[in-house]
């Protein structure tokens, strides 16, 4: 029995501010399309945050997942490995070579739901 409901993965990259577009095209269009193209089960939910951090633009990927076995489909074995395509170094200002894991112990998309809880 697992006492989580699913792992998030959360990553960090960061762009020049002429570079964001691009990046978040690149992400959304062609990136994000290739993981769910290799059919991994156990991946439920991928998101893009983005906000404006000083000189740079920042990104947090975020991605949900059941299961660790899910993650090293994902990766190609390494849990921890951030998945960072060529395209996408080709763009980024620099972007953390690890990803973290967290066990998620609630989530909820009805926010009366926890209210009433």
């Amino acid at each position: 029995r697992k006492d989580f409901l699913m792992i998030t993965r959360i990553w960090q990259a960061w762009t020049d501010p002429e570079d964001a577009d691009r990046y978040e095209l690149l992400l959304t269009t062609q990136i994000f399309s290739a993981i769910r193209a290799k059919g991994i089960s156990g991946l439920q939910r991928m998101e893009l945050l983005r906000r404006a951090a000083g000189e740079e633009v920042e990104f947090m990927v975020i991605f949900r997942f059941s299961d660790a076995d899910s993650i090293r489909a994902m990766t190609g074995g390494r849990m921890e490995q951030a998945y960072v395509p060529e395209a996408a170094r080709n763009v980024l200002k620099r972007y953390e070579s690890t990803a973290r894991h967290f066990d998620c112990r609630f989530l909820s998309d009805d926010l009366k739901e926890v209210a009433d809880a």
